[in-house]
């Protein structure tokens, strides 16, 4: 058998020679296709909700369509959904998040041989951000775990479908526990005037709930679980319906209802906003062969955890490597300021990054334009003597974003690049907090 050629034609000039199957830089920009709906792809409880609030566009997330633009360009688009979630509020159908449940009487034992934060640190009734990794250190997902119950906790998930990973881990029964999907669906409440929309409608107790903290309740006469979590970076909550395959309705139409008086709109999920605040998106900014090392999730891999767990060895020999200056990845990802003009859609590609000398070097994977700095943000994977904050690069754009005069000018920056409601423990640390 030939050796492996780690010249690929997608690109020979990124290295992606540590992964096996590289990421697709081929540049084949917005194609005018139309998405079939059909039944070999999941509805969510919300899906014909989503419509009826003028969903006109959606994608595909753990085997579920998932709304993707309900204003239309003409009135505003993604950048009008944007101003909607940082100065109101906003409701977002992330039924996709399925929920995963461990039970039994050992469920925390379970948990904390699947991720690699220490679960028996999340009490009752809280929950956190963890990942979960394979053998070699790849991130597997990245969900919110919570915990409603002292022998349960729930997979919120990112989009890998995990159920299945788990389960087979523990096969043949290993632990004393059961593993399923439950019919609960959440949605999002998410921008500052969300804590004020949530009081009409659960009551002042939810000012109570800290962050990551939990809250039973009941909206529309019935029973959800609350979460002070989202993906935005801005003040939020979840809304876990229970369920909900009967009572999606009840809930959705509740919040609407109570939100009128808030300039409640129902939005995307505000991907420009996540990327301003650095939260990743898995898929994107990440997959099964992206070790938490490469991309700034460092603080998810604790030292002085006791237990093991799975990809631990692996994790700990790529940490090491680190430390004596020599990163056994080809890249790792940053963030960065660029020119071009405002960038206020989804990429359809990984646009490429060059050097100053021209030679390509690396891939953009979430970029979107930030009005609060008046520039285009991005985060992206450069080689690792290329990652220090101040380092020139420069980004090939398409129309209608390029400047026409070739690459636009980009420059290595901090991130997040927009403080958030709720800094992450990466944040805390460099700030001294």
């Amino acid at each position: 058998m030939s050796q492996r050629d780690d010249t690929h034609p997608n690109v020979p000039e990124v290295d992606q020679s540590d992964r096996l199957v590289p990421r697709n830089l081929r540049q084949s920009g917005r194609t005018p296709v139309e998405m079939l709906i059909s039944t070999r792809v999941r509805k969510s409880p919300f899906w014909h909700l989503a419509v009826e609030a003028g969903c006109w566009r959606a994608t595909v997330y753990n085997r579920m369509y998932h709304p993707r633009g309900y204003v239309r360009p003409e009135e505003g688009g993604a950048m009008a959904e944007y101003d909607a979630l940082v100065n109101a509020v906003t409701l977002w159908d992330v039924s996709v998040e399925r929920q995963i449940r461990v039970k039994g009487p050992e469920a925390e034992a379970f948990v904390n041989h699947v991720i690699t934060r220490d679960a028996t640190k999340i009490e009752p009734m809280h929950g956190k951000y963890v990942i979960l990794c394979n053998e070699a250190g790849g991130i597997l997902n990245d969900p919110v775990l919570l915990r409603p119950g002292d022998d349960e906790f729930w997979f919120s998930l990112s989009d890998s479908d995990l159920m299945l990973w788990l389960q087979g881990v523990n096969t043949p029964r290993r632990f004393d526990v059961d593993i399923a999907e439950i019919d609960v669906a959440p949605l999002q409440v998410q921008g500052p005037k969300s804590e004020a929309l949530m009081v009409d409608l659960v009551g002042s107790e939810v000012r109570d709930v800290p962050y990551y903290g939990l809250m039973e309740a009941r909206i529309g006469g019935v029973p959800v679980l609350i979460s002070q979590t989202g993906f935005s970076g801005e003040k939020g909550y979840e809304v876990y319906v229970r369920d909900a395959s009967r009572n999606a309705e009840a809930v959705w139409y509740a919040i609407r209802t109570a939100g009128a008086c808030h300039g409640l709109r129902v939005i995307a999920p505000g991907h420009h906003r996540r990327i301003a605040a650095g939260i990743l998106s898995w898929g994107q900014d990440m997959d099964a062969e992206t070790s938490p090392f490469q991309v700034n999730l460092a603080f998810q891999v604790p030292r002085d955890k006791e237990a093991d767990y799975i990809g631990r060895a692996a994790l700990e020999a790529q940490r090491d490597a680190i430390d004596a200056g020599e990163p056994p990845f080809a890249l790792c990802l940053v963030g960065m300021t660029l020119g071009g003009e405002p960038i206020t859609d989804y990429a359809p590609d990984f646009w490429l990054i060059t050097d100053e000398a021209g030679t390509r070097c690396g891939y953009v994977t979430s970029p979107w334009w930030s009005p609060e700095l008046g520039t285009n943000i991005a985060l992206g994977y450069v080689p690792w003597d290329k990652s220090d904050v101040g380092t020139k690069l420069r980004v090939e754009l398409p129309q209608p974003y390029s400047d026409g005069d070739g690459p636009v000018p980009a420059e290595v920056c901090e991130v997040p690049f927009k403080p958030s409601e709720h800094p992450s423990t990466r944040e805390r640390r460099k700030s001294g907090g």
